[in-house]
């Protein structure tokens, strides 16, 4: 067996269109991950910038009061990936910039999708785009072509009449072109590797070595899937034309009629509704029995019991920053409330989608690549959530200024000075850990490895009945 796969690396090298084809492949995706690595880089640089812009603006406040701080707040930036080069998934349409400011949860803004003139299905020439399309496309014109050949020498017949093992030949050529598709996605990885030597981590090298399995099994899957049945069709226009039909149904038209009827089984609300119920939660109540002047009356007699005074102008302290704060935390909860059930909505599109993967294996292979690559909604989600986090502990600091810093109610001209503001802690991302992200894509690596099963079980089986036959 090893011994034709040698014969079959062989024939390769010797093919010189090929060497062409394959020198600029190689040219074409070294400049495609450079001009990506580029990009993650000057958009770093974009971002640290900014960032210590803001933080600067902020540690320089001299004096103002803390409620006016809180209408000022701050901007909040959403770090590239080092992987996005690799494969940049939906942080192209999704927002890079989330203002944090009291008594609204803004949206992020500012996508790439956004601000580019590029309307193209495929968007940019990226990695993800030559590793997912292009390669496997050139491993299936291969594979044929590797059968092809032999068929049309009359070898196949021959080795077959001889009582050649057909199910080693199949394997052999199989893992030989496979190799050809890991040969380019590796090369890939390298100058990958190459160009972030001084920014690998041990996470980084995990997913890099986790894409590179998960991209080998795809290949291997094509790559057999097309010797099946380049062998079987006596007919080798049907054998390539059924092949090519099942690569471009897996990758163009059945991720679109799953996720069309993923959204159609679990519906998200409008952004109109959505706004509007969120609305009618902070005024009329969650419950729509406790409306905001009851819970203001309710805090005020609390306050005042707690203090035991009789009115607010007796308080030490200030109760309009408590109240504020009370209105913060009741925004939580409404909060917690809608986007909570979006998540949940979100979480049961991405499992149903999901186990697409079990008709369609460039499924599993898209979403753990992007899983892996920290470009998934999952790390998105994750981003919105810490700055969401940040901005209640941000708020909170500036409303408990308001209320215990020295003031009483009904000043409004109190102002904190800068020493407080250069307390209050800037927001610091948490990469999402690799088991978290494993976890929550282990069914796609799982049918990824039955997919790779499956396929050997037929290239067996299927060649066994042909030398019967």
């Amino acid at each position: 067996m090893w011994h034709i796969i040698k014969n079959e690396w062989r024939s390769l090298t010797r093919n010189r269109a090929l060497f062409g084809l394959s020198i600029g492949f190689i040219i074409l995706l070294a400049v495609t991950i450079l001009l990506g690595n580029w990009q993650i880089q000057k958009d770093t640089e974009q971002y640290t910038e900014a960032k210590n812009h803001l933080r600067t603006q902020w540690e320089s406040i001299k004096e103002m009061s803390p409620h006016g701080a809180a209408h000022y707040g701050t901007y909040v930036f959403k770090p590239n990936t080092l992987l996005s080069s690799l494969d940049d998934g939906v942080n192209s349409i999704t927002g890079k910039v989330l203002r944090v400011e009291g008594h609204v949860q803004n949206e992020i803004v500012y996508s790439e999708a956004s601000q580019s003139q590029a309307i193209s299905k495929f968007g940019k020439l990226k990695s993800a785009l030559l590793l997912q399309y292009i390669i496997p496309l050139l491993l299936l014109f291969l594979a044929f072509q590797s059968i092809n050949r032999e068929k049309q020498s009359g070898r196949l017949k021959l080795l077959i009449l001889q009582g050649a093992n057909v199910t080693k030949l199949a394997f052999a050529k199989a893992i030989a072109v496979s190799f050809y598709g890991i040969g380019l996605l590796l090369i890939t990885v390298l100058v990958y590797t190459v160009l972030n030597l001084n920014n690998l981590t041990a996470d980084i090298l995990y997913r890099v070595v986790l894409l590179c399995l998960l991209y080998s099994l795809y290949y291997f899957v094509l790559t057999t899937l097309t010797i099946y049945f380049s062998i079987r069709f006596k007919n080798t226009n049907l054998a390539l034309t059924s092949m090519l039909g099942i690569w471009i149904f897996w990758t163009i038209f059945l991720p679109n009629i799953l996720m069309s009827s993923v959204e159609e089984w679990h519906e998200l609300p409008s952004r109109e509704s959505f706004n509007q119920a969120m609305r009618e939660d902070r005024s009329k109540g969650l419950d729509g029995h406790n409306p905001a002047d009851e819970r203001t009356k309710a805090l005020e007699e609390k306050v005042l019991a707690e203090y035991n005074v009789d009115s607010l102008s007796q308080l030490p302290i200030n109760f309009d920053g408590i109240l504020m704060q009370e209105d913060e935390e009741y925004g939580h909860k409404v909060w917690d409330k809608h986007f909570g059930n979006l998540r949940s909505v979100f979480k049961k599109q991405k499992q149903s989608y999901q186990f697409g993967g079990l008709i369609n294996p460039f499924i599993s292979l898209q979403n753990a690549s992007m899983g892996f690559a920290g470009s998934d909604n999952l790390h998105h989600q994750e981003f919105l959530v810490q700055v969401e986090n940040y901005r209640r502990v941000f708020i909170k600091e500036l409303n408990d200024e308001h209320a215990f810093g020295g003031s009483k109610t009904g000043d409004w001209s109190f102002s904190a000075d800068n020493d407080f503001f250069k307390s209050v802690k800037d927001f610091e991302h948490q990469p999402v850990p690799l088991s978290v992200v494993f976890n929550n894509y282990f069914i796609d690596i799982l049918l990824l490895v039955v997919w790779g099963i499956l396929t050997s079980f037929l290239l067996i089986f299927g060649t066994k009945k042909m030398i019967i036959l």
